[in-house]
């Protein structure tokens, strides 16, 4: 656990792996917090793309920690990956997908043109952090856009695999906070 906290940066803000800090939080914890992790397109070929934006953990191996991460957090996660818009928006709109407290994202290119991914997400009403690998303010066309801006509840770009963890654990804390 104080690998990741190095990793993150910080220790979990829920106490975890610490005695729980109130009844109120142990509380709001006993009720599963179901995370979509959701990855979007060409996250398929980690670990064997561009190493210095992306790292070179495969995408098996990032799920792996997430999983890690999550279990510390105390939630459950289940993971996605498609090249496809469509087949994310049929992920979206699955009773299961719908069952969810939150979604973790990774969408890739989707950010600038995919309209339709967008209202999916909207449709879905769970809270949406917006993660990326790289720093997508320096990459790719189309800049200025980003079809999610009004979406999400935040985003976490230009870390590599620690998008991810750092995500996840400003997303549970999200959720915790809004069921207190």
């Amino acid at each position: 656990m104080r690998a990741l906290w190095r990793c993150l940066g910080r220790r979990p803000a829920l106490g975890i792996g610490d005695e729980f800090v109130n009844t109120k939080q142990k509380d709001i914890m006993a009720k599963t917090i179901n995370i979509l992790v959701v990855h979007g397109p060409n996250l398929n070929l980690l670990g064997k793309r561009d190493r210095d934006k992306y790292g070179s953990l495969t995408l098996g191996e990032i799920n792996a920690e997430i999983s890690r991460l999550a279990a510390q957090l105390g939630v459950e996660v289940d993971f996605f990956q498609s090249n496809h818009e469509g087949a994310l928006i049929d992920y979206f709109q699955l009773d299961a997908s719908r069952a969810a407290a939150g979604v973790l994202i990774n969408p890739g290119a989707l950010i600038r043109y995919a309209y339709s991914f967008r209202q999916a997400l909207v449709d879905l009403g769970k809270p949406v952090m917006e993660i990326h690998m790289s720093d997508i303010a320096k990459t790719g066309v189309n800049k200025q856009v980003n079809v999610l801006d009004d979406v999400r509840i935040g985003q976490v770009t230009g870390l590599k695999e620690r998008s991810y963890y750092e995500g996840l654990q400003q997303l549970v804390d999200y959720i915790v906070q809004q069921r207190a």
